[in-house]
């Protein structure tokens, strides 16, 4: 039987995710680990039995700058052995059966809705896999790294998180939600398709955020503490508003939106919420709203304005069209209809 049919018949009520993009579906364990390894890094690789029945490896890729979003399955018992993961960070989110995990001295196990797990890649890593397959985020060590180190207002150095991810909280479901929507956006552009930069840049932005403000790790309290002189915040966050008014159509870079205005990230997080009532990403979007509304009023009768939208940054038409109408009181095709009328 092959390794499709075998994963066909597994028992299972997730069904396979990011099916366009695959890169390895064996049912072979050392093709497995060659090729698996070649994506991630090299590991060990060994079923629990050792014929391996109803074993099966499949591992599906959608890969973005800085990041990737990734479907990893494999049947039957296997334990894979990483030691340290040195490139990347991985969040793992079991969709199916689960995973004994330990990360330096901590062990933990997996389970869908529960608990999930954060790997470090200067940590020590071990696992145990059961019949399960997870969605897992992959994100340059060296990008959390420098952005953790903007964020503490400290020289970059290494970060290791805290392992348990409870998915049962508000941040950590908040996370989740926004890997899921990053996976339905993955498979509706399909592996030919292609974000512009500016939505790659929000994208990665989002998920570093709800990363290194939200879960644990060894910068946590100096990210907390570090913020910029109350009294300067006006004056910074004028400059860092025009400045996201004159790069509206680049992608976001908190670091050098902070480094504009002369302080630091999260000062200027904080700030926007306290005298904007908007987040910089709330505030982004507004500006992006009011030139997509400027570019529809004035575009031409083969006007595509779902082409405009991805060109300006947008990556859901759906919830793009909601803001839309909530800021100027109709749609977009409405706006467009009423230009070449």
């Amino acid at each position: 039987m092959s390794a499709t049919e075998l994963e066909m018949s597994a028992k299972s009520s997730e069904a396979v995710r990011l099916a366009e993009f695959a890169r390895v579906t064996t049912g072979d364990v050392d093709e497995a680990a060659e090729q698996i390894g070649r994506i991630f890094c090299p590991h060990d690789l060994q079923p629990a039995q050792a014929r391996a029945p109803g074993f099966y490896a499949r591992h599906n890729c959608a890969a973005f700058e800085g990041f990737s979003i990734n479907y990893v399955a494999y049947g039957g018992s296997v334990t894979i052995d990483p030691g340290c993961l040195d490139g990347f960070f991985l969040l793992q989110i079991p969709l199916r059966g689960g995973a004994s995990v330990r990360a330096g001295t901590r062990e933990l196990t997996t389970a869908p809705g529960a608990t999930a797990s954060l790997l470090s890649p200067t940590v020590p890593t071990r696992m145990v896999w059961a019949d399960c397959a997870q969605l897992i985020l992959l994100l340059d060590r060296r990008l959390v790294e420098q952005r953790a180190a903007a964020l503490a207002g400290k020289s970059a150095g290494t970060v290791e998180f805290e392992p348990v991810v409870d998915l049962r909280t508000p941040v950590a479901y908040s996370l989740s939600a926004k890997l899921w929507e990053l996976l339905a956006l993955a498979e509706r552009l399909g592996p030919r398709g292609k974000l512009p930069a500016t939505a790659v840049a929000d994208l990665r932005e989002t998920l570093l955020d709800h990363l290194l403000n939200g879960q644990r790790h060894g910068l946590s309290d100096a990210i907390r503490t570090f913020s910029g002189r109350a009294e300067r915040l006006p004056r910074a966050l004028r400059r860092a508003r025009d400045c996201l008014e004159a790069g509206a159509g680049e992608p976001l870079d908190l670091v050098q939106l902070a480094t504009s205005a002369g302080v630091g990230i999260r000062a200027l997080q904080l700030g926007f919420r306290r005298h904007f009532g908007l987040s910089i990403s709330e505030m982004l979007l507004d500006i992006r709203l009011a030139n997509l509304h400027a570019r529809l009023a004035q575009a031409t009768p083969d006007a595509s304005i779902t082409d405009i939208a991805f060109d300006l940054g947008f990556t859901h038409l759906s919830r793009m069209a909601g803001s839309y109408r909530e800021k100027f009181g109709e749609t977009p095709s409405a706006t467009l209809r009423r230009r070449l009328s």
